[in-house]
């Protein structure tokens, strides 16, 4: 298993995405720090039950990650539908499934390690300009077990429900099709109306979660026996 994710990142020029990772955080991050200050201001009040700082630190780490884990799904496995390089793979003499298993784990793994430590990095950053008192004041306490695995689930969850876009693009034939699910998924996970919002709803990211397994068993179920698109 590990070695096909590894022939998959390597196939696919994982390092441009790595290079794309690290762009996306420099300019997230850019952006947190200008507004840091104004949310600073508003630390009184709350967003979604969080302290605001917190709360924008997760909503833009989050929509960015979903969009970009789509992004990813729709290269790695709907493109190689489209591109016909699909059948070479399953030409090889390895199950369909395993192979195809793979290509998730390896879209999975990478954007899960990147969300978990592109949140470490903002707050370790917000705590180097605002103080380790400034953020335990607003409800961050970086030293915290609970914080960490707080982190890990809900960086799980994320990039987990992304995976429902892969299903619309198989279905659909089409790279867009998962791209505008991913971004479909963000509206409903981290848009608002007011101060109403799904963000961190468990019953609703429990729905989400469930979805996104469907649309895994789907995408492999009767593989073996399944035309290639």
């Amino acid at each position: 298993m590990l070695k096909l994710i590894r022939l998959e990142w390597k196939k696919n020029n994982i390092i441009k995405y790595v290079r794309n990772v690290f762009i996306m955080v420099f300019v997230l991050l850019s952006l947190i720090l200008a507004t840091a200050g104004e949310l600073a201001s508003k630390e009184v009040g709350t967003a979604y039950g969080k302290s605001m700082l917190k709360a924008g630190v997760e909503m833009f780490t989050n929509m960015s990650f979903i969009v970009f884990t789509s992004t990813m799904l729709a290269s790695f496995i709907v493109g190689a539908y489209k591109n016909k390089t699909m059948n070479l793979m399953f030409s090889y003499p390895i199950n369909r499934k395993k192979i195809l298993l793979c290509q998730m784990l390896a879209v999975w793994i990478f954007n899960f390690t990147a969300l978990v430590l592109t949140k470490i990095l903002f707050y370790a950053v917000l705590a180097t300009v605002r103080g380790f008192a400034d953020m335990a004041a607003s409800g961050i306490v970086l030293n915290s077990g609970m914080f960490y695995a707080e982190i890990f689930v809900n960086s799980a969850v994320m990039v987990s429900v992304s995976f429902i876009a892969l299903l619309a693009g198989l279905k659909m034939k089409s790279s867009k099709a998962a791209i505008i699910a991913g971004v479909i998924i963000v509206i409903l996970t981290q848009g608002n109306i007011g101060q109403y919002t799904l963000a961190d709803n468990v019953p609703f990211l429990m729905i989400l979660m469930f979805l996104s397994a469907v649309s895994v068993f789907l995408s492999l179920y009767r593989l073996e026996t399944r035309d290639v698109l």
